[in-house]
């Protein structure tokens, strides 16, 4: 189902991939196109972006992500799990000195983009900023805001209901299915009006 609805509830964070699926720089242009056509405050555009569909360069980027805070004695996939493409967001500090929710509004825009093409990813705040900088041999005059892993999926996410008083932090059964709690529609708005 490609209606928005179903893009969102199917657009999960993947963290597991089939490796050997080649993802070509021509679709991470279309998604980056997708980032450059969302909102930014006052039009600005200050996001930038790297996009890596090689093997050489996506080994050197990974060493420098954090995979899953709520897992961890998990350290990230494992050779022949891993992405096979990245989209590194920056923030030109020539454009602007701050960047608000450009990155989050435009990364989202991307993964909806790649749920329409049956792939799955992973938005990545979590970075050895200094260890990424130095692998890209980046200008310090951007800023490096996240890091989407792309790829085919190689697990499975469902969507559990959070119990009530429960945590919401995501966890692995032990047949490593992805499990991620949300909240109830009606749980989350404290008004409605007719």
């Amino acid at each position: 189902m490609s209606t928005i609805k179903g893009l969102v509830y199917r657009n999960r964070s993947y963290r597991r991939f089939h490796q050997g699926h080649c993802v070509s720089l021509e679709t991470l242009r279309e998604l980056a196109d997708l980032g450059r056509m969302s909102a930014s405050g006052a039009n600005k555009q200050p996001l930038k972006y790297i996009l890596s569909a090689d093997s050489v360069k996506n080994d050197s980027m990974f060493p420098h992500l954090r995979w899953a805070k709520n897992l961890p004695q998990w350290n990230g996939p494992v050779e022949g799990e891993r992405p096979s493409a990245y989209i590194v967001i920056l923030g030109d500090k020539s454009v602007s000195e701050s960047f608000g929710q450009d990155h989050g509004i435009a990364a989202q825009s991307i993964m909806l983009g790649a749920a329409e093409r049956e792939l799955g990813g992973c938005m990545i705040a979590n970075i050895d900023k200094p260890g990424l900088r130095k692998a890209l041999a980046l200008d310090d005059r951007y800023e490096i805001l996240l890091v989407l892993a792309l790829g085919s999926p190689a697990e499975t996410v469902v969507v559990d209901e959070l119990v009530p008083d429960g945590k919401p932090d995501y966890w692995r059964d032990d047949k490593q299915v992805h499990h991620v709690p949300k909240r109830r529609l009606d749980e989350i708005i404290l008004e409605q009006y007719p």
